[in-house]
């Protein structure tokens, strides 16, 4: 029996929106609310929050652990360190990475993902290569084994700061890999949190919503497409932090936030 896990990768010192992860979301801590979310995946055998040691990060590991949810606290700057750190930790056949800005992530997203990864038998599957869905239902899975390879090889900041970097430009050509696409492309739509307009519109889209800890991507754009303020609320590029790289270093599908 193989074993995944989901780790959600999170930090108080963004530098678009301090403290974001922390936000008020229906009454509670906006990255409480992503976890009841995700742990509606099927196919996870556990949740772990992924964030720094260093003590602008107290507050959010405090607050998650008091939910029951276990914390990993590793480098600030190595995300990539830190997510071998929380593997060795919390081992797994497989680890489902998710960035904790992204409070509407979708579980039945993630279980097709992780469908697919093991459908296909791939070291790396996403369903941001290329995107197809709202930016903030980004989604990868990778084995622990490539995990660990990406850690002993990679080099570069980019690819140190960005976990899975390495994965899908380096390694990409000798890597089996799998796409999960939607049915039409809806990549322009904005449903992740790096701006004080993103978190206006999540908070809206929340109180719009029957049952916001159920509701799936469907109810989500059923709400955008009733409301065409809505959909004109937050207009960024998706992955800015990546697409203002030098090109010699920007080669991201787009599974990049800003919350690690």
């Amino acid at each position: 029996m193989t074993r995944t896990l989901a780790f959600i990768q999170a930090r108080c010192s963004s530098r678009r929106l301090p403290g974001k992860v922390l936000a008020d979301l229906g009454g509670r801590p906006m990255i409480l609310s992503m976890i009841d979310r995700v742990a509606r995946a099927q196919h996870l055998d556990g949740i772990v929050l992924v964030t720094s040691e260093d003590e602008s990060d107290d507050e959010l590991a405090a607050c998650v652990e008091a939910q029951g949810t276990p914390v990993f606290r590793g480098a600030l700057d190595d995300v990539l360190a830190r997510f071998h750190g929380a593997a060795t930790a919390y081992p797994a056949d497989h680890y489902v990475r998710l960035t904790g800005d992204c409070p509407l992530m979708d579980p039945t997203l993630i279980d097709a993902v992780i469908n697919l990864h093991h459908a296909q038998g791939t070291d790396y599957c996403s369903n941001v290569a290329p995107p197809t869905f709202p930016d903030g239902m980004d989604v990868e899975v990778f084995t622990s084994a490539l995990l660990r390879r990406a850690h002993a090889e990679a080099r570069m900041p980019v690819e140190r700061e960005h976990v899975s970097y390495w994965m899908y430009t380096t390694a990409a050509p000798q890597l089996r890999m799998a796409n999960h696409s939607f049915l039409g492309d809806c990549s322009h739509i904005r449903l992740t949190v790096d701006y004080p307009d993103d978190l206006d519109l999540v908070r809206t889209l929340w109180s719009r919503l029957d049952a916001p800890l159920t509701a799936d991507l469907f109810d989500l754009l059923r709400l955008l497409q009733a409301d065409s303020t809505l959909r004109a609320t937050n207009p960024h590029l998706r992955n800015e932090g990546l697409v203002t790289m030098p090109p010699e270093q920007n080669g991201a599908p787009g599974a990049e936030g800003e919350s690690g």
